[in-house]
């Protein structure tokens, strides 16, 4: 299980790299969220968040790993941290649920939909709380450039997430 959470954090960290700028917004779009729903479902809550954990104090070190190609604890404490941290909490939630619903193999897809979701969640208030004290933005101006435009892509990133997670097992 070691060699498979360091596999989802090497992942992640190419997610990064796959990037779409917003021009509106902080954050850009990623896959580093497809990886963090695949960690989680499928390594569960110790493996997937330690693997999240891991891809973080790569981070924290100077390696390039943070989206963009960006390192360090300032990354952390700006305004895009939030959500580094929310995949932490994320993919370790993901794992509980997965672990709760294990034997529920009749519905998997959709289970792993709803908890992938879930997960979603977490990083979106993580990360857009975040923004919102860092930028010292309102609210309403916070969710408009930090989950709003968002939304779309994590659909279609947590309906592939479920379907690889309900049909590969580790």
């Amino acid at each position: 299980m070691m060699v498979f959470a360091s596999l989802f954090a090497a992942l992640t960290a190419v997610g990064a790299y796959i990037q779409i700028p917003i021009p509106f917004s902080p954050v850009p779009v990623t896959l580093q969220v497809f990886f963090v729903l695949l960690a989680g479902s499928m390594l569960k809550s110790k493996w997937g968040s330690l693997s999240m954990i891991v891809y973080t104090l790569l981070g924290i070190a100077g390696l390039p790993v943070f989206a963009g190609g960006s390192s360090g604890i300032g990354v952390l404490l700006g305004p895009t941290g939030g959500y580094i941290i929310g995949f932490i909490l994320s993919a370790y939630i993901i794992g509980k649920l997965s672990e709760i619903n294990k034997n529920n193999a009749k519905s998997r897809l959709l289970i792993n939909a709803i908890n992938m979701s879930i997960g979603v969640l977490i990083i979106y208030v993580c990360g857009v709380s975040q923004l919102m004290l860092v930028a010292e933005l309102g609210p309403g101006t916070a969710l408009a450039l930090g989950a709003i435009p968002f939304l779309p892509g994590e659909i279609v990133k947590t309906a592939v997430a479920a379907y690889i997670a309900s049909t590969h097992e580790l």
